[in-house]
This record gives C-alpha cells, sequence and structure tokens, in this order.
C-alpha cells in the first residue's frame, strides 16, 4: 500500500470519476464501534451529503479521510489505489482538504498564516509578503474582504468559517470534505459558499457535505449517504430521495412532528422592554413577551441578535432604556443579577461558553445551582441528582454515565446538557440562542417538544435562531433585526421566508428549489469586514510596547527627581548588564509558554549551567572560554530536552514536570558544589572579560542580549517552526488537525530554552564571577514575571521578542528605583508587587485608548 506522498493530485478528473473512497471501513474506540463496514465514494465534479445523527459516525468518517484516523479494517483510496494516511499532512498531500465542524484556526496568528500554516513545509524565510497577497485573492473568492494581516481572533465566528473556505480553497485539493460548514455563517454568506461549490463542481472537485440542515442538503448535494449508529444505510439521489424518508433512514422511524405546536393562551407580561440601546450595537429595540409565549429573533449575523440576549441577561450593560420584569424595572449589573430574577439564558457558544469540557455530565448540569446540590458545604451527589435528572431525562439525553466527561458526548446531547444545566435553576424567561445549532434532526425535534412543553407550562422564551424553518415553526411571533435595529415584527400567521429575508436583508430575494434566499448583486458580493486604522502613529500607539515604556516614564521620572542617580551612567551600566542576563532567560521562557507550556526548572538551569562551567574552568582551564560556554549550553540542552521529552511522550504537564526537574537540577547543583564556591581569581580573566568588556561604549553582555533576541525575533517570526509554536499554543487541536507534529515542536522549544537557560548561565557565571550552588535560586518568579509583564500570554499563542524586552527592562527599572529610593527591605517585595500591579495597568490604560475603536465594529 502506497503512503501518501506517492500520491499527487494531478490533473482534474473526469466528470463523476470516483476520485475518493472509505472501502468497508471500521474503526474502533475502546471497544465502541464508531463505524462499521462503511464504503462512501467521492466522486469527480459531486456533492455528496453524509447525513446522520449525531453520533452516528459522520465525523469519524470525515477524519478517516483527512488522516486524523487510520482504519481498522477496510481502506482509504485515492483514485484506484489504496494508501494509509498517517497524518492531516499527508492526506493534504494526497490532495483531500478539510473544513472541519470546529475549524482548527488560529486566533492569535494574522489570517493570511491561517490560510497557509501547515502548507509550507520547512523554511528558514517565510514570504509573508507573498502569502498576503495570495490571502487576498482567496478572501476575495469566498467574498470577505479583510485586512489579512490582522489578528484572526478580530474576525467574528461567521468569518472565521469564510477564512477556513478559503483555507481549504489555497490547497488546490481534488477532494473537499465541509463538516458543518455553515453552522455559523448568516444567509448572504452560506450563498456565498454554495456559489464556490458551484465553481468547484465545475472544476472537477469531489466534495462531502456533511451538515444538519436539510434545505442545505437538498440545494447542495448530487447524493445522499445516510448512517445510522455507525452503520450505512444507503446511498440514493438526492432527486430520489424525500426529505421524509432521508429523516426516516437517520432515525430508525418516521419523525411526525419536528415544529410541536403548544396549545396554551399566552398570559400575563413577563418582561417588557423600552427602548434599549447599547451604543454601536444596537438601539431604541422595544417588545413586550408574555408568559407562554415564544418570542422569536430574527436576522442576519451580527445584526444585534445575541447582544440584545447578553443585555437582558446582565453580561452587558445598556447605554438607554428600561427592562421591566413583573411590572417593575430591574437593572442587572451581571449574570447573577438576572438569575436572581429568573432569567436563563443558553448561548450559541456551546463549547466556550456553556459547558466546561473536562467535567462530568452532572458537574455540567449543576453548574447553575452548586449552592442547591451541597449538603453542610460539601457537594452532595444525592443533591445533585435530584436538580439534574429530571431535564435530562425529559430531553432524553444519550449516555453511558454520569460521570463520563461531557466532552465525550455528540454535539446533540452536549446541548441537552446545557439546557439541563439552565432549566435546573427554575427560570421564568429562557433565552435561547441558536439551540440547535449543529444537532441531528432528533435532537432537534426534542429540544422543539420541549419549548412547547415548556410554554404550555407558562414559562416566556426568547427564541434566536438563524434558520428561518424553525423561527416559522416555534415562534408565536417575531422581531427581525437588521444593523442594530428593528426593521419588522410579525405574528405567526403574517410571517413568511420571503418577508423575513427581506426585512433581515433588504434584498431581493429569489426561490431556489422550493427555498426562498437573497438574491446578491453579485454570486460572491459580501459585506465588508471594516479594515483597520493604516495610520502609523495609531499603530505605534496601539502597540503593547509602547504603554511598557509609559510604564517605565512613570517609574524613572518621579525617582530620578528624588535621587539624581538614577540616570548615572555607572547605574545605567549595572541596570544594562543585569537587564541582558533576564532578557536572555525570559526568552527562554516564552520559547516554552506560547506553545501553552511554563517551565519552572529555567532558574536551576542556570545554575547548574553556570557552577559548571565554572568549575570545570577552574579545574581545567585549557577548555578557554569558547569550552566554558560550550559546556554550560551544552548542560542546558540536556535539561531542556529532558523536560520536553517527559511532557510531550511522558504526557506529563509541563508544570509539574518543571517543578519536579526544578529540584533535581538543585539538588545535583548541590552535590556538585559540595558547599564550596567558585571565586573570580580561580577562573580565567578572560573568562570575567566575556562580559565586562566594553564594546563601543556599551556593556558585552547588552550586545550579547541584543544579538540572542534578534536571532530568536527572527526565528519566531520568519521560520515555519517559529510560526508552528504560536499556532501550538494558539489552538493545539487546531495544530494537530493541520498536521503540525506538536510533539517534535513543544520538544524543540524546551531543548531552545533550556539551551539558552545554559547560555545564560555561563554569561551568569562571568557577570557575577563568584558561584556557588545557589546561583539565581528563586529567579524563575522574576521571569515568569518579566515575560507575562511583557504581554506574552500564559494560554499561550501570543508575545513577542520586544514586549518580552520591555517587560524585562521594567521590572529591572521598579526594583532599582524602588532600592535608590532606600525603601526598607522588609517592605521592599510588597512595593515592588505594587508598583508592577500599577505599571500594568498604565499599560493597559495606554493600550486601550489607542486601540479603542480601532477594531470595533
Amino acid at each position: 500500500m502506497p503512503d501518501a506522498a506517492s500520491i499527487s493530485p494531478g490533473a482534474v478528473p473526469a466528470s463523476n470519476d470516483v476520485v475518493a473512497t472509505l472501502s468497508n471501513v471500521t474503526k474502533v474506540f475502546g471497544g465502541t464501534v464508531a463505524v462499521s463496514d462503511v464504503t462512501v465514494e467521492l466522486r469527480a465534479g459531486e456533492v455528496l451529503a453524509l447525513l446522520g445523527e449525531n453520533g452516528a459516525g459522520k465525523s469519524t468518517c470525515v477524519k478517516l479521510l483527512a488522516g486524523v484516523y487510520r482504519p481498522d479494517n477496510g481502506a482509504v483510496i485515492i483514485g484506484d489505489q489504496p494508501i494509509r494516511l498517517t497524518s492531516p499532512l499527508e492526506a493534504q498531500h494526497a490532495g483531500i482538504a478539510v473544513m472541519h465542524q470546529h475549524p482548527g484556526l488560529f486566533p492569535d496568528l494574522s489570517i493570511a498564516e491561517n490560510i497557509f500554516i501547515g502548507q509550507t513545509g520547512t523554511k528558514w524565510k517565510l514570504d509573508h509578503a507573498g502569502m498576503q497577497s495570495e490571502a487576498r485573492r482567496l478572501l476575495k473568492t469566498v467574498g470577505l474582504n479583510a485586512d489579512v494581516s490582522m489578528p484572526l481572533g478580530k474576525l467574528r465566528t461567521s468569518e472565521q468559517q469564510l477564512v477556513e473556505v478559503a483555507r481549504a480553497l489555497s490547497l488546490n485539493a481534488r477532494v473537499l470534505i465541509m463538516d458543518e460548514p455553515t453552522a455559523a455563517l448568516s444567509q448572504r454568506e452560506v450563498e456565498r459558499l454554495f456559489s464556490v461549490v458551484e465553481q468547484l463542481k465545475k472544476q472537477g472537485v469531489a466534495m462531502m457535505f456533511v451538515g444538519h440542515r436539510m434545505d442545505e442538503i437538498y440545494r447542495v448535494a448530487d447524493r445522499i449517504t445516510v448512517l445510522r449508529d455507525g452503520r450505512l444505510v444507503g446511498t440514493e439521489l438526492t432527486a430520489n430521495l424525500s426529505g421524509e424518508r432521508a429523516i426516516q433512514m437517520m432515525v430508525g422511524r418516521a419523525l411526525e412532528n419536528l415544529y410541536p405546536r403548544h396549545t396554551n393562551v399566552p398570559g400575563n407580561v413577563v418582561l417588557e422592554v423600552q427602548d434599549l440601546s447599547l451604543e454601536g450595537v444596537f438601539e431604541n429595540i422595544s417588545f413586550q413577551l408574555r408568559g407562554g409565549e415564544i418570542l422569536g429573533f430574527g436576522g442576519l449575523v451580527g445584526s444585534g441578535r445575541t447582544e440584545i440576549a447578553r443585555v437582558l441577561f446582565g453580561i452587558d450593560q445598556p447605554t438607554t432604556g428600561t427592562i421591566v420584569l413583573d411590572g417593575e424595572e430591574v437593572k442587572f449589573s451581571s449574570p447573577r443579577d438576572a438569575m436572581d430574577q429568573g432569567i436563563a439564558y443558553v448561548s450559541e457558544d456551546r463549547l466556550g461558553q456553556s459547558l466546561v469540557m473536562d467535567f462530568s455530565i452532572l458537574n455540567n448540569a449543576c453548574l447553575t445551582v452548586l449552592s442547591d446540590a451541597t449538603r453542610n458545604g460539601l457537594m452532595s451527589r444525592t443533591k445533585e441528582l435530584q436538580l439534574a435528572e429530571p431535564s435530562l431525562d425529559r430531553l432524553r439525553l444519550r449516555f453511558s454515565s454520569y460521570d463520563q466527561p461531557v466532552s465525550s458526548l455528540s454535539g446533540g446531547n452536549q446541548q441537552k446538557v446545557v439546557l439541563s444545566k439552565w432549566l435546573a435553576t427554575k427560570p421564568r424567561v429562557l433565552i435561547l440562542d441558536e439551540p440547535t445549532q449543529g444537532i441531528d434532526v432528533q435532537s432537534k425535534a426534542g429540544v422543539h417538544e420541549m419549548m412547547a412543553d415548556l410554554a404550555n407550562q407558562g414559562m416566556a422564551i426568547i427564541l434566536i435562531s438563524s434558520e428561518l424553518p424553525e423561527l416559522l415553526g416555534m415562534a408565536d411571533r417575531m422581531i427581525v433585526l437588521r444593523e442594530g435595529k428593528a426593521s419588522a415584527h410579525f405574528d405567526r400567521s403574517d410571517a413568511t421566508q420571503e418577508k423575513i429575508i427581506e426585512a433581515a436583508t433588504d434584498a431581493i430575494v429569489r426561490e431556489v428549489d422550493g427555498q426562498v434566499v437573497p438574491k446578491p448583486a453579485h454570486p460572491l458580493d459580501g459585506q465588508t469586514v471594516e479594515l483597520p486604522d493604516k495610520s502609523p502613529i495609531r499603530k505605534v500607539f496601539a502597540r503593547r510596547e509602547f504603554g511598557l515604556l509609559a510604564a517605565m516614564l512613570a517609574v524613572i521620572v518621579p525617582i530620578s527627581l528624588i535621587n539624581v542617580r538614577m540616570l548615572s551612567g555607572s547605574n545605567l551600566s549595572a541596570l544594562a548588564m543585569d537587564a541582558g542576563l533576564l532578557m536572555i532567560v525570559a526568552v527562554a521562557q516564552m520559547l516554552v509558554l506560547v506553545t501553552r507550556s511554563i517551565d519552572l526548572s529555567v532558574a536551576a538551569i542556570i545554575g547548574l549551567a553556570a557552577y559548571g562551567a565554572a568549575s570545570t574552568l577552574h579545574s581545567h582551564p585549557e577548555i578557554g572560554v569558547i569550552g566554558g560556554v560550550l559546556l554550560a549550553g551544552g548542560i542546558g540542552l540536556t535539561a531542556g530536552l529532558l523536560n520536553g521529552a517527559i511532557i510531550t511522550y511522558g504526557r506529563v504537564p509541563a508544570i509539574v514536570v518543571t517543578l519536579g526537574t526544578m529540584s533535581i537540577f538543585r539538588g545535583l547543583n548541590s552535590l556538585w558544589a559540595g558547599g564550596t564556591q567558585v571565586s573570580a581569581d580561580q577562573v580565567p580573566q578572560a573568562w570575567l572579560d566575556m562580559t565586562s568588556a566594553n564594546v563601543l561604549g556599551a556593556p558585552a553582555i547588552i550586545l550579547i542580549a541584543i544579538v540572542t533576541l534578534s536571532v530568536a525575533a527572527y526565528f519566531l517570526r520568519y521560520t515555519t517552526l517559529g510560526r508552528e509554536l504560536y499556532a501550538i499554543g494558539s489552538n493545539p487541536d487546531g495544530a494537530r488537525l493541520v498536521g503540525i507534529p506538536a510533539r517534535s515542536r513543544i520538544l524543540l522549544a524546551f531543548g531552545a530554552a533550556g539551551l539558552l537557560a545554559g547560555f545564560d548561565g555561563a554569561l551568569w557565571a562571568s557577570r557575577y564571577a563568584t558561584v556557588d550552588a545557589r546561583v539565581a535560586y528563586g529567579f524563575e518568579l522574576t521571569v515568569i514575571a518579566a515575560v507575562v509583564v511583557g504581554g506574552v500570554a500564559v494560554r499561550g499563542g501570543s508575545g513577542t521578542i520586544l514586549g518580552v524586552a520591555a517587560g524585562a527592562l521594567l521590572l529591572l527599572v521598579i526594583n532599582n528605583g524602588l532600592t535608590l529610593v532606600r525603601i526598607d527591605p522588609l517592605w521592599l517585595q510588597g512595593v515592588y508587587g505594587l508598583v508592577i500591579l500599577a505599571a500594568i495597568a498604565i499599560d493597559a490604560y495606554v493600550a486601550r485608548r489607542a486601540s479603542a475603536g480601532g477594531a470595533k465594529r
């Protein structure tokens, strides 16, 4: 069986040729059969829709084709050749592109980098200009106008999905797999995507479309394959398969009522909103909501629907307007206030805002009522079950144990846990934001049944949905929003798809295959993402480094007035030498932090390398300065690789590993030193001159630091390896999906960090001359503080060398200044901490003021 590298995408295949096949594949996870004996064919110039409930095996099929999984039985066939895909990168090389359900994108990287990350191979000089030029062309194809150099995280979710489309197109693949590609898209953006799909069909690309929206399936698909419980039910031409029959194939029975009607008459007004506005987002929104009524909010993504819900739940504070609950005006300063008044909000972001993925089903279901789930201050399983079971039973959750992680559930069952969590609060007003997004048709029916049941019991419900059939089928009344304003109000009897789309888009509408959709002026015409201000001055002021500079000046100026020694040559020289040492090891810490790891052992490595180099020079002066530096670097590299190997291949958390190795390295140093020290008169003078000599009037150590930081900055900015470190920290799962070898990259980061720490140890021994087992003791906290102050996120994925240098310098300036004003040593650490907090506050204020309005849209 050939590997993926031997398969070339080659020429465009003839229409209807089989391009890729899953042939009789079976995949088992820990005794659970995900798919069994499934065969799926993808043909050139055709879209195959893959249908099935959540948990039916659709995502497993996608990942088998994408190289994420390998089949236990059966084969993946490209053309007529069975191949073994061992990674997503190999799948890409074989001509397979995947748009995953949860985009494998990186919010901290630029839009252009997101499109090409993982595709460039190993390069030591990335062509950023070329990538940005091609990225602009691809974004134009999908109808998104954005500055490709800005961080992806500044885009809305729907816009990020379009970047995922552009990424797939960049591969020039002959197979394109779309896993829930429209879940976060507005109707107009869906139209753009479908226009691209039509172009790709003409080019002979074979496509798989995985989705739950039946209207979209019937618009885009040529054939439909249905899975149920991991097995193939059948494949039929779309023209020959009715929607009712497709649903019956998915669920194993006829689904009689997808949109059940509640029968009660709405009661008294529960919630009344008058002229509610949030500056720059929505304005003058007014409505009434009665008990037992379902009020629908329609409109495009970004029209203000979710933002109104956030204000009603106390997440954001309105600029003007009133909220009246049961006849009394209320103001919510936090979600807790809203919950106390009987309001619950089911967010559209199930993964990011509604669930703790590592927690159990039971823990998640009780998150909103923790105070009611305790006995004598301790969690009571009996009470947890009493609170969670009724709602989970009503929603017919499919699970094996209440103790299993919620991450192990399908999307539909995860949504049931979210709904159960909020129903446990027994709300009077329930706000549902896209409650059926990304879940299968049977789970949708269950959610709709629950909504009708709650309305019959008198609960007031607000339903926000991008699916027009859902709004028309479930809502008693509808408010349609456009650009933050209420553009229309409809009763159930008056509402139609045509009227809603026209009110939401102010567009001419048309009918396609029985579905009413907006008619764009051009097939790829779409909205524009506001481009950031290009003013060079604004760019400078928006940088974090400017805020750190302002914070430094806020320390230097007053202290210089108190003690003129602050700006003396001798003080500045000493400060520069200390800064050089701190900056180098801060860069070492940055390398691991950007990968979402941490190294608590860097100071211990400095100490071990410093004593090792100095004592060896004392015993064997013939190795010279270069030999001492190489020895220190070798000690650091060995220690760093040891840390990285245990973390990556032993799968032990970095904080645990490096906390342990910190003690081990300190212990080894103590045994090596044996209570002795190496002094200045025991090492060659050339060793001391390495850092103390002046070059062009500047201490050599600061020049060494500048060179080291410059090399590190180039590596992180312009090499493939450097950008992949950022990608791993920004989105570890996404990095795996695009084929980045995370283990080897993290091992590289720890090895490089150890090498820099060892090199810093050699400089430390040269700078301070006298070396013993306590070198750099406790220094790791200063290093971490410098890196975090410099803007490197502890969560990984972001930070700059310049910021780290500024952070290190700021800490040293603060410490130096406090010493010069003669703060009592007993108070020094406390005052030091307070000044750091004040400096960070100044930095944050400057950055916020500089960027105000720059990214606001």
